[in-house]
C-alpha cells in the first residue's frame, strides 16, 4: 500500500464534497478542511454551511473558514496542520503562492475538463454549450496563474446529447474523485510525471450569470439546445412571453423550418411547443411558469389560459 499522505482540503460546493468523501475512505489523513464562509441561501436567507464544511463536520475534522489569505495569522494556522499536500477542488479562491509553497509537495487541484481546454469557473456547462464531445477531468499541479499548472493526470469522459449541466456535473464528480485518490497514491510513491499544458490551446469558462440564461431566438435550434442542457439546473434557460418569465428545462430539435420571425410559436399540442429560430425550429417539452413547477408541456396545456399563452403565432420576446 502507497504511503500515506497528511492533506489539506480546500473545497466547497457538492462537486468537490464527493472529492472530499473519496479521500476519506482512502487510507490518506484529512488533517483540515478549507472551505468558503457560511453564507445566506434560499428564500428564508438563512445562514447556509458549505456542503464540504458538512462533510468536514460530520467527520469531526478541523474546517477553517478564511476569507483571504492575506494575513499572517491564516499563513501560520495552514502551515500548523504539517500537510503533505493540500488538495483544492472547486473552493472559490484564488491561491497566492504563499500558500501554494506551504504544503511539502505543493498544492494539486481536480478541474471538470481537460485542460487547457476550459479553465475558468463554468467548465462543465462551457463544454456542453459549446458542443464538445468529449469532457474528463484533470489532476493539475497548482500555480499561481489560473489552471495554468501542469497536468499529473487525466481521464476522459463522452459527452453524450442528453447531458445536461446537472447530469455532466454528477459523473465528472464521480470521476474526478477516483481519479484523486489515484492522484495521492502516485504522489506519494513519486510516480507523477507533471506536463505542462499548451497555452496556445487554451479556452476560458467564464462564470455563468442569470442574465445570459434568457435565450435568443436569433441563433440556431441546435445552439439554443444545448444552451438549455448545459444551463439545466442552473441558471436555467428562460424567455418571457406576455410578460411572464417561463423557464426552459428541456428541448429538442427539429427538423422543420419556417419563415415565420424567430421567437415564433408555430405549433402547440401534447408533443410540445414548437418555436421558430435563426435556423431550424426548436421543440419545448419541458416549461415552468411564474410561481409553478417545472411540467411537461402536455400537462402544462391542459389550462385553458395556457393554450392562449402558447398558441400558435404567439411570440416569444427577442433580445
Amino acid at each position: 500500500m502507497p504511503q500515506s499522505l497528511k492533506v489539506i482540503f480546500a473545497g466547497t460546493p457538492d462537486f468537490a464534497a464527493s472529492s472530499l468523501a473519496a479521500v476519506l475512505n482512502s487510507h490518506h489523513q484529512v488533517v483540515a478542511v478549507y472551505t468558503q464562509p457560511d453564507r445566506k441561501a434560499g428564500r428564508g436567507k438563512k445562514i447556509s454551511m458549505s456542503p464540504v464544511k458538512e462533510l468536514a463536520l460530520e467527520h469531526n475534522i478541523p474546517v477553517e473558514q478564511p476569507t483571504n489569505f492575506k494575513s499572517e495569522e491564516s499563513l501560520a494556522q495552514l502551515a500548523s496542520y504539517k500537510a503533505d499536500v493540500m488538495v483544492v477542488v472547486a473552493y472559490g479562491l484564488l491561491l497566492p503562492q504563499s500558500v501554494l509553497d506551504t504544503p511539502k509537495l505543493g498544492c494539486i487541484n481536480v478541474h471538470g475538463s481537460l485542460l487547457p481546454r476550459w479553465r475558468g469557473a463554468a467548465p462543465i456547462q462551457r463544454a456542453i454549450q459549446a458542443g464538445d464531445k468529449e469532457t474528463g477531468i484533470t489532476i493539475m499541479q497548482m500555480e499561481a496563474g489560473l489552471d495554468t499548472g501542469p497536468m499529473l493526470l487525466t481521464a476522459s469522459l463522452p459527452i453524450t446529447e442528453q447531458d445536461t449541466g446537472s447530469s455532466l456535473h454528477d459523473k465528472l464528480a464521480e470521476q474526478g474523485a477516483q481519479l484523486l485518490v489515484k492522484a495521492l497514491d502516485k504522489l506519494a510513491e513519486n510516480q507523477l510525471s507533471p506536463t505542462p499544458q499548451d497555452d496556445s490551446q487554451a479556452t476560458y469558462a467564464h462564470k455563468l450569470s442569470k442574465a445570459e440564461a434568457q435565450l435568443d431566438w436569433q441563433l440556431s435550434a441546435h445552439q439554443l439546445e444545448r444552451t438549455i442542457r448545459a444551463f439545466n439546473s442552473w441558471p436555467v434557460a428562460y424567455s418571457l412571453i406576455d410578460e411572464n418569465t417561463v423557464r426552459i428545462w428541456q428541448a429538442k430539435v427539429t427538423e422543420t423550418h419556417s419563415n415565420e420571425a424567430p421567437g415564433t410559436i408555430l405549433q402547440a399540442n401534447s408533443d410540445g411547443i414548437r418555436v421558430a429560430c435563426g435556423q431550424g425550429s426548436l421543440l419545448l417539452t419541458e416549461l415552468q411558469l411564474p410561481g409553478a413547477r417545472s411540467m411537461s408541456v402536455k400537462d402544462l396545456l391542459n389550462a385553458p389560459k395556457n393554450q392562449q399563452l402558447f398558441a400558435p403565432g404567439q411570440q416569444f420576446a427577442s433580445l
